[in-house]
Parts: structure tokens; sequence; C-alpha cells
């Protein structure tokens, strides 16, 4: 299945590169954008934002938009003009009165200009005037190579609630099994340890396809190895994330060089006030989660990747920690949606680019296009193909190329990112795009019995399976996935039930950081690529497994359940045929464990990197010394450096500081407390118009 997609993938991006231009070279990773063709118009203007286009330039005119945004700055004015005489003649006619870049200036504009995600822009106009009119007035200048209309992406309908009850929680068999952690709510998890408890979920509509113990991501067994690391940053693009949770709070990420809903961009990155992410579906750095339109969706996602663990409350994360004072995985809020209020494609593309930016290696993304193949009575039908996606989303498909390619680190447990959807909820026979698309991950869902879930989409373009509840076969919400919510969509409670493979997919993004935080401990680098092939291997083959009375996991007689997407006032029994249409089309079922034995076995270690650095103290380069020693955060360090007249180094605890003195190349050489010693380089070179 998984080769059938990536080479659907190839031959469709080969085709689209044909007809665009755009293309990745094998040797450099980096966008080159060939020249001169028409300009196309990628997309179709009916349903789009009036008054907006996002256009991408040719590379030749790069020198005189930077120009013109340049003296705008200087001026405090907003650009409103390009400096191309050809095209501020077509900005003209359409009464432009705004133009920007999509993706504003920072500290990775050097990556930024790599990718060509410099020569995007929006461009505001006269609303009087037609979309299609206004697009046809721009192709005449000869300098843009791309125009796209403005379809507002908005979070697909979900028929399915969430469930909450007052907090009575009682200790079970599941419970006392695990003896891990002291959270309450950890026995409501099964789909993280699945003990086959009757008491839990006993059955609904045909008694033997109660919970079945071991369908679960096998957390009991991965969590006596690793429980997550700080260091390792997963951005929940979602609903927004509320970070005052008192299970979330202590593993959010936090923006230090910040201040929360400042009107001034204290750090640089090109947002103002963001400290726990930015809601860009709002264009704030107000995260919101309470609003009537909010549903707690992303709240709920976050606590399945990294509710925190062992803090005597609530529920756990896949990758929450042990302590319960924040030594589980980081939370990144990327906020795109605030109920069926959309984003668009700009603020999106902005939201995956700056996950990158800001140190994420994991784009948790419970959301995706409708399914080509979904009943057409419930949904607009979505992509049927790769070719059709990216013809008509090709700044998203950037954003996520530069995510893919951008994040992490060559010094850190990845170099590149993980992109991670949910497959999507309308029980068709494809995944939804983005998440079909052969360079991401699509993520279906199961119960709590082992079989398919009643919704789940299936077949062509997905990659692999998680718990995501099924409450409606189950006939319980305890049969759903138990996690955190904002407590005025919980009835005060903080903690309730959903389905939906966008409850399996933070499964699998939380196995994924759970994965990563296994390799910090054991000093281990993997590239992107490399990484998501262990995570696809991570896994149980369900369908031919059998249990300890030797019946199969996978009933031949299907499945029985109520259709929930019967017309209102209908529940009518429906047999899922899982042999004539699930059998081999759904993934096998991650295991957070094997993906540990995994990661042991695969990789390299990490050394002491050689690092680069320009003069002057505004440049200064850290290193966090624990991830290249054995044990490295129960250590001490000392530093000598070979040549202070070139750089000065100090150590602070566990974090090493450079500072570029005089261009030259010298050594420096770090002793660990234990005895242990690595030596390695230091390049110093002079900053000049912006880069190295």
């Amino acid at each position: 299945m998984k080769l059938i997609k990536t080479l659907i993938g190839v031959v469709a991006t080969t085709l689209l590169q044909a007809a665009c231009s755009d293309e990745y070279t094998a040797d450099n990773g980096q966008f080159q954008l060939k020249e001169p063709h028409n300009t196309v118009i990628v997309n179709t203007p009916e349903g789009a934002q009036k008054g907006t286009l996002m256009v991408k330039f040719y590379p030749s005119v790069a020198s005189s938009l930077d120009l013109a945004q340049t003296r705008c700055a200087d001026a405090y004015r907003t650009i409103t003009r390009s400096g191309i005489t050809e095209v501020d003649r077509s900005l003209d006619a359409i009464a432009a009165y705004r133009m920007e870049r999509v993706f504003p200036v920072n500290k990775e504009e050097e990556k930024t200009r790599d990718s060509g995600l410099h020569l995007w822009y929006v461009i505001k106009f006269d609303k009087q005037i037609s979309l299609r009119q206004a697009a046809e007035e721009l192709t005449k200048a000869g300098k843009i190579a791309k125009i796209q209309y403005c379809h507002e992406l908005k979070r697909p309908t979900d028929r399915r609630s969430a469930y909450f009850e007052p907090q009575t929680f009682v200790a079970t068999a599941a419970t006392q099994d695990a003896e891990l952690f002291n959270d309450p709510g950890l026995y409501r998890q099964w789909h993280y340890i699945n003990t086959g408890d009757k008491t839990l979920i006993p059955g609904g509509t045909e008694s033997k396809y109660t919970a079945k113990a071991g369908a679960d991501v096998n957390c009991a067994e991965a969590w006596k190895r690793c429980t997550g690391d700080p260091s390792v940053i997963v951005a929940v693009m979602d609903e927004g994330v509320m970070w005052s949770h008192p299970d979330l709070q202590a593993n959010m990420w936090v923006n230090e060089g910040e201040i929360y809903k400042s009107p001034y961009d204290n750090d640089g990155n090109g947002y103002d006030g963001d400290v726990y992410g930015y809601n860009f579906a709002e264009n704030s750095p107000s995260i919101s989660w309470g609003a009537d339109r909010d549903t707690g969706h992303g709240t709920h996602v976050a606590g399945t990747v990294a509710a925190v663990n062992n803090n005597g409350i609530g529920v756990c994360g896949v990758a929450g920690g042990s302590t319960g004072q924040g030594d589980g995985v980081k939370i990144m809020s990327i906020q795109i949606f605030s109920g069926d209020f959309g984003v668009k494609p700009y603020n999106e593309a902005r939201g995956i680019k700056y996950a990158a930016d800001n140190g994420a290696v994991i784009l948790q993304c419970s959301w995706g296009y409708t399914s080509s193949l979904a009943n057409a009575a419930n949904s607009k039908r979505g992509y049927a193909t790769d070719e059709e996606w990216l013809n008509d989303c090709p700044v998203e498909k950037e954003a996520l190329d530069y995510f893919i390619h951008n994040a992490g680190s060559p010094n850190g447990p990845i170099e590149g990112g993980l992109a991670i959807f949910a497959a999507g909820n309308e029980y068709a026979a494809a995944a939804g795009y983005p998440g079909a698309y052969g360079d991401y991950i699509s993520v279906t869902a199961m119960d709590a019995a082992y079989m398919p879930a009643s919704y789940t989409n299936y077949d062509r373009y997905v990659d692999i399976m998680a718990p995501g509840g099924d409450a409606d076969y189950h006939q319980t919400h305890n049969g759903s996935v138990y996690s955190t919510l904002p407590p005025n969509k919980s009835g005060g409670t903080g903690y309730g039930y959903m389905d939906g493979t966008s409850m399996a997919c933070p499964h699998v993004s939380g196995v994924a950081a759970l994965g990563l935080s296994y390799a910090v401990k054991l000093r281990k680098h993997f590239t992107a690529d490399q990484f998501k092939a262990l995570l696809l291997q991570a896994t149980r083959d369900v369908e031919n497994e059998y249990d300890a009375d030797g019946n199969s996991l996978w009933p031949k007689t299907g499945k029985l359940y109520y259709k929930y997407f019967a017309e209102a006032g209908e529940s009518s029994p429906v047999r899922m045929e899982l042999d004539k249409y699930y059998k081999g089309k759904m993934g096998d079922l991650i295991d957070a464990n094997k993906l540990l034995d995994l990661v042991e076995g695969n990789g390299v270690i990490l050394e002491l990197p050689n690092l680069y650095v320009a003069t002057g103290t505004e440049n200064k380069q850290t290193v966090n010394l624990a991830h290249f020693f054995d044990n490295g955060n129960d250590l001490n360090y000392s530093v000598e450096v070979a040549d202070e007249n070139i750089a000065t180094v100090i150590v602070e605890g566990s974090i090493l500081t450079v500072t570029g003195n005089n261009v030259g190349v010298t050594t420096y050489t770090v002793k660990a407390s234990d005895g242990q010693s690595q030596q390695a380089d230091i390049t110093v070179r002079r900053k000049a118009n912006g880069w190295l």
C-alpha cells in the first residue's frame, strides 16, 4: 500500500512540475523556479475571498520586491506597489491597496529564500472588481509565476459530539495492571492500555465484540523505557489549545522571548505576542478555545499527545513525561480553526512555516479536505489525485515541503519534520488530502475491539492505524477516546470523550514524539525520511493475529453497528463487511514499544557539533551539551577554547554559548564530570547583508 501511494505521488509530482515549473533538486533539496513561463492561475474563483489574491513572483524580480519592502519599512508605511513597472500597472488597474509577503522576514530568512517562499505575496484590492478579472489583469505583467484564489479552509462538520461526565473515578483492574502513573483517568484510556476490561466497555450490539486486551498503542511497555522529553516539540495545528489547562500547562511550549498578547514582535520571529503559539485563524496572538463556536477539538488532541503524566489529576498523554513537572514533550498551539470559522490559505501556510521556524518537528493535523469518495449527500467532493491537490493548493504544499525539509536540526534527534494527518471520517475508500499525499502520514481509526471504526476512511493513500474510538458501535462513550477539554466544553470537568480519525491521529503523533524522545535519551539522530520509515514499521498486523483462545482479532462475520450518518431521527443497523472492503486497506496498528525497539537499533550517535557563528555579541550560538553525552542531563560540564581571540565559549549548566570575536577557525573541548570528553571546531565569519 505504501509503495503504491509513493509511486502515485512521484508520478503526479513529475507531471505537475512539467506544467508549473517548481521543483526540488535532488542534490540540495531547494526550490528552483524556472523561467520564462506564462502565469498559471492554479484554481477557480468560485467561493473564494473577494478582493484578495495570492501570487508567486519569478525569482528575477526578487531584488525589486526586496527594495520596495525596504523603502516602505524605512518610511513606516505599508507596501502597496512592487517597484516593477509592468506589475504596478496591473496593480493600479485593480485598485490594489496592500501588498505583503505571505511569509514575514525572520531569523530563518536564508531558509525562506532557499525554499522560494519569499516570492509569495498577498495582494488586497477593490472588492468590486471580480476575482477573475483581477487575476487576468495580473497575468499581463509577465513577472508572476502563479496566481492562487483564496479559498478558506474550514474544519469539516462532524455530527458526533463530545461526551463528558462528572469525575467519579474508580480504580479498576486496568489501573492496577498498569502500575505506572497516579492519573485517575488513565483507566478510561483503553487506547493506551487495553486490558479487555468489560466493566469499562461492556459491549453493545454484539457483546463478543467488546473491548479486547491489547487493542491499544502499547504504552504500558513503552513507558518503562521513555515517557517523553521537553526538547521535542509537537505543533498541534487545529482549534486553539487551552494552554492554561491544569493537565496541559506544564507541557506547553513557551516562547521565552515573547510577552503574551504583546503588540510587539519582541523576539523577531515575525509575530507579535506569540508565547504559546499563534492564532492564524484570526491573525492574533490570542489563542481561543472557549468561544461558543469552539468545540474543544484542539485541546482534546493536545491531551492525547502530551497531557501531563503522574500529576495526580485527570488523564495521561502518550508522551506526557513521568514526574508531573513538565518533563514531557512540548505542545505548540498553531490555531487554524475556531469552530466553523476557518483559516485563509496564506495564514494556514504561515502556521506551517511558523511551526518549523520555532522548533516543532512534528506537525499534528487532525483535519483535511473531504475525501473524493465521500458520500455526495454528506459533503463536497474532495481531491481525487495528487495532481488535483498540487495544482489547487501550491502555497499549502510549499509550506509543508518547507516543514518536512527544514524542521529539526542536524544536531538533534531528527533533521527535517513529520506531517501527520487524519485520514477522514466519511467511511470512504480513500483518504482525504493533504494526508493522502505520499510525503505525509495518513492515519485511520480503529475501535476498542481491534476493528475499523465505523466512520473511518480506508483503502487508497492510507498509511497507519490508531485508536480513534467508536461510541456508535460500542453503544457507550467509554469506547471513545478520553482526553482533555476546556471546562466550558466538558460540563466543568475539563475532560471528555471524542471519536474520529482526529482522535487516532494524535496517537501516532504522540508515539512519534515518544520515539524521538527516546532518540534524545540514546543520543540517536535520524533524517526525517529514516524516522518516518521506522514509524511505519513500528506496527502490529491485527488482521492476521489471534487472541489467547485462538480467535481471530479480525472476525470474518464483520461488524454490526448503528449507522450514525443516517438521516436525522433514523438509526438502522449496518454490518461492515471487513474482509470485502477493509482487509489490507487500513494500515497496521501503531505500536509505541516497537518504535522504541527500532530507535534503539537504528540511527547514528550524535557527537559534539562543529559550530558556525558570525562576529558580534548579538550573534551568539547556543548548544545543549546534554544531547551529546551519555546520561547528559545528570552531568556537569567544563569547556576550553584553543584561541579565545577567535571565539569566547562559556557553559552554564548544560548550555554552551559561543560568541564570535574575530574571523577564523579554532577548536573547543568539552569535558563532562564523569570523564567523557569531546572536541569540535568553531568557525567565525563576518556577517554581511543579513547573511553569513
